[in-house]
C-alpha cells in the first residue's frame, strides 16, 4: 500500500511535465496560425535558399522594406551586386533587406548552376543579402512572387537587375527597370520614405 502511494506522489510531476510541453506545443501552433495569418500575401511564398536549398519563407520578412530583385552573373549590369550589397549594408539595420532571384530567362546570362552562382555572389561580390535558386522570372513559368509583382505594378522585368520595392506592410509595390542603379536618387528617395514610415507612425501615436 505505502509503495502505491510513493509511486502516485512520483508521477504527479512527470504529469505536470507533459501537460506542460502539450501546452507549450499547442501556444507554438496557434502562433504561427496568428503568424501566417498576419503574413501580407504577397510573401506567402517560399523559395529554396541559393545557399543551402532549403525552404525559405517570406514571412519572416514581414514588417521590413523589401528590394527584390532578378540577377545575373554574366550580364552589363552584374556589376550592381556590389551596389544591391552596400545598400542592403546600409540599410539593413533600419528595416531592408534586399532578395535575390538569379534567372537565366535574358541572354543565357545565368548558365551556371545554383553552387557557381553562390560562389560567384560570395567570392566576387562579398553578397551576404538573401538569395533563392535559380528559377524563372517572366513568362509562364516564372516563380510566383514575380507573377504577383507584375501583376500589382503592370510591369515585368524586361532584363536583368529589374528591381521591385515593397513596402512594410506588402501593400504597395514600385517597379523601377534594370537601368536604374542601386545608388539612383529615384530609387533611394523611395527607399527612405519607405523606411521613415514607421517612424512617422510611431510619433503620431
Amino acid at each position: 500500500m505505502e509503495s502505491r502511494q510513493i509511486s502516485a506522489v512520483h508521477s504527479v510531476p512527470g504529469s505536470i511535465y507533459w501537460m506542460f510541453s502539450l501546452l507549450i506545443l499547442l501556444g507554438a501552433g496557434w502562433a504561427q496560425r496568428g503568424h501566417a495569418a498576419d503574413c501580407p500575401e504577397l510573401l506567402r511564398h517560399s523559395f529554396p535558399s541559393l545557399q543551402t536549398g532549403k525552404p525559405e519563407n517570406l514571412c519572416q520578412y514581414q514588417g521590413k522594406v523589401i528590394l527584390v530583385v532578378n540577377t545575373a552573373s554574366y550580364c552589363g549590369h552584374t556589376d550592381q551586386y556590389g551596389g544591391l550589397e552596400a545598400l542592403y549594408r546600409k540599410y539593413k539595420d533600419q528595416g531592408l533587406v534586399v532578395l535575390g532571384f538569379p534567372s537565366n530567362d535574358f541572354g543565357n546570362q545565368e548558365p551556371g548552376d545554383n553552387k557557381q552562382i553562390a560562389k560567384f555572389c560570395r567570392l566576387t561580390y562579398s553578397v551576404e543579402f538573401p538569395m533563392f535558386e535559380k528559377s524563372s522570372v517572366t513568362g509562364g513559368k516564372r516563380n510566383p512572387l514575380f507573377a504577383e509583382l507584375d501583376r500589382r505594378t503592370g510591369q515585368q522585368p524586361r532584363w536583368n537587375f529589374h528591381k521591385y520595392l515593397i513596402d512594410r506592410n506588402g501593400s504597395r509595390v514600385m517597379s523601377f527597370e534594370s537601368s536604374v542603379q542601386p545608388d539612383d536618387k529615384r530609387l533611394l528617395e523611395a527607399l527612405r520614405k519607405l523606411l521613415d514610415g514607421r517612424k512617422t507612425a510611431l510619433r503620431s501615436t
